[in-house]
């Protein structure tokens, strides 16, 4: 009972990989989501993450409740998260899930083109800068003494992130995601499945960079404190 906790922890770092290893295998170029069917990678996909995401809920709730919390699982479980996290963002932004208008549509000869997954590199950037600035402050805290646990705001970012990304996912295996063009139309429509792939990357990478204002205001009003305190001590 003492282990299971961790071992929650670890096995989610396999399904990491495990979900890694089959998007390094997928391509939207002649996958059956481009060709309208059923893509059973994708769903498995989903599936892998929705469970790996569940453990991370299971393991901290044990640990609590059990008492066992340990340094490993203090280092571990945070790793694991940003590493299936962060990781799936990576892989819906790369050029496996890069959608190109057709040969001699006017948008082509710009070389144009549309994320499939709705997730573009500049998403990926900024929710990375806004971990590390967090991860940044709390270690500053926490190697002075502070504790700095996670707030509300980083529980809502990971309710968001834990269904959003393989509800993306979902949508892509399942429904069209591909914008609709006719010849002699420069223009391009969204189907259903595009609108709503859109609208769940967006309203996750609001939520995330939002969700890291709490944490920046309240780090930074600590640290001015021990500041404060620092200084007061040195001039008495």
């Amino acid at each position: 009972m003492r282990a299971l906790p961790n071992w929650l922890t670890v096995s989610r770092v396999v399904m990491a990989v495990v979900f890694f290893a089959i998007l390094t295998l997928w391509r939207w170029d002649g996958s059956a989501a481009q060709t309208g069917g059923v893509d059973a990678l994708l769903l498995a996909c989903a599936a892998l993450f929705a469970v790996a995401t569940l453990t991370d809920a299971l393991d901290g709730y044990l640990a609590r409740r059990w008492n066992v919390e340990s340094a490993f699982g203090r280092i571990m479980d945070p790793f694991a998260d940003k590493v299936l996290v962060l990781g799936a963002l990576v892989f819906l932004a790369g050029p496996d899930f890069w959608w190109r208008f057709p040969e001699g549509h006017a948008a082509r000869l710009a070389g144009s083109g549309i994320q499939i997954s709705g997730i573009y590199p500049w998403m990926v950037v900024a929710i990375i800068a806004r971990e590390l600035m967090v991860t940044s402050i709390r270690g500053v805290l926490e190697a002075q003494g502070v504790r700095f646990g996670a707030v509300w705001a980083g529980k809502l970012k990971m309710i968001f992130q834990s269904a959003g990304i393989p509800a993306i996912l979902a949508i892509i295996a399942l429904w069209p995601t591909a914008p609709v063009v006719s010849a002699g139309d420069p223009g391009w429509h969204a189907t259903a499945g595009r609108i709503a792939v859109d609208v769940i990357a967006w309203t996750m990478v609001g939520v995330t960079l939002l969700s890291g204002v709490p944490y920046v205001t309240k780090g930074f009003s600590l640290l001015r404190v021990k500041d404060g305190a620092g200084a007061g001590g040195g001039a008495r």
